[in-house]
Parts: structure tokens; C-alpha cells; sequence
């Protein structure tokens, strides 16, 4: 399975000590350079600084060509959204708004840091409650009602776990640091 992500997903994962989950839903997975800077930046959390040059789980890559149609989003987004593109990734890992919308103009698929945490909790891998309840304690933001929905039941399948769906409330936008 080819997996590309983009900041968010991993900052909040490290944030809220559930890192473990991406290498054990999906092996590896595959940021561009402009993710692993933002991830690396003086700005980001210390913890998450250090884990990203540490971690084994993580591939580095550059994409060989930006699509014209990213060119509005951040580097992060757009490299990482260039990258799952020209792999034909079976997943993008993302949150934020616009770059769900870039993606569903890719055709691409979208799975977000609550997907991730729905998917490893049907699967046993975290207890959802926590993850959600550490999660609201970070700077991420979603809808009080997905945030419950995720943290109460893990075993009812979100409405956009491994679609390109854009308009499904996931997340909102987030801070990637």
C-alpha cells in the first residue's frame, strides 16, 4: 500500500503519542521534503522535530512535478498532493479543507488523523476515547459532533474512512504545528 501524508496527520499523531499507529496500519509512509521541513521547522514541537529524523517508518521523497492546480496551497500540501499523484498512491493522508478539495480534483484518496484513529481502533490498536480526548487537548480542530462520534464509536464506519470525500465534515481545518 502506497501512502503519502502530508504534515498534520503525523504532527497530531506524535502530539498525542499515537505515532505507532501509521507504520502499524501502513507499513511505511512516503512525506515529501517540504512536509519534512515543515515537520522539522524551529516552530514545530520539539518531540516532533526529533521523531521525524528518528523514525524508520517515514520515507523521504520529491516529487518530480507540481500539477499547476496546487500551486495555491502551501508546499506541504501541494508536494505531498504532487507526490500521491505521480505514485498513484492508494491513500493521502490529510486534513485540511483545501487540500481535500485539490485532492478530489486528482482523484485521489483522502484519509484524515480521525480516519487514522477510527481505522486503528476497529482494528484494537488504541482505545478512540483517548486518542480523541488527547487530541482536543492539541490545537487540532474538528466538529465537536465528529470528535464524539470517532471517540464513542469506533465501530461504526466514519462516512469518508477510504473515500474522496470532500464535502463529509472529517475535519476542518487544522494547524500543522
Amino acid at each position: 500500500m502506497i501512502v503519502v501524508s502530508n504534515t498534520s496527520p503525523i504532527n497530531y499523531l506524535i502530539l498525542i503519542d499515537f505515532e505507532h499507529l501509521l507504520p502499524s496500519l501502513f507499513g511505511s509512509v512516503i512525506i515529501p521534503t517540504a512536509v519534512r521541513l515543515e515537520l522539522e521547522a524551529p516552530g514545530a514541537p520539539q518531540r516532533v522535530r526529533e521523531m521525524v529524523g528518528t523514525s524508520g517508518w517515514i520515507e523521504v521523497r520529491s516529487p518530480t512535478r507540481i500539477d499547476p492546480r496546487l500551486m495555491a496551497l502551501g508546499a506541504g500540501e501541494r508536494e505531498a498532493l504532487a507526490m500521491a499523484h505521480e505514485l498513484k498512491a492508494d491513500l493521502v493522508l490529510l486534513d485540511e479543507t483545501r487540500g481535500r478539495r485539490a485532492a478530489a480534483a486528482l482523484s485521489l484518496n483522502v484519509v484524515g488523523t480521525l480516519d487514522v484513529i477510527d481505522r486503528a481502533a476497529r482494528r484494537g490498536l488504541v482505545d478512540a476515547g483517548d486518542a480523541v480526548a488527547r487530541l482536543r487537548k492539541t490545537t487540532f480542530r474538528a466538529s465537536p459532533r465528529l470528535l464524539d462520534g470517532v471517540a464513542r464509536s469506533s465501530t461504526k464506519l466514519l462516512p469518508n474512512v477510504g473515500r474522496n470525500s470532500v464535502d463529509q465534515p472529517e475535519t476542518g481545518d487544522t494547524k500543522e504545528s
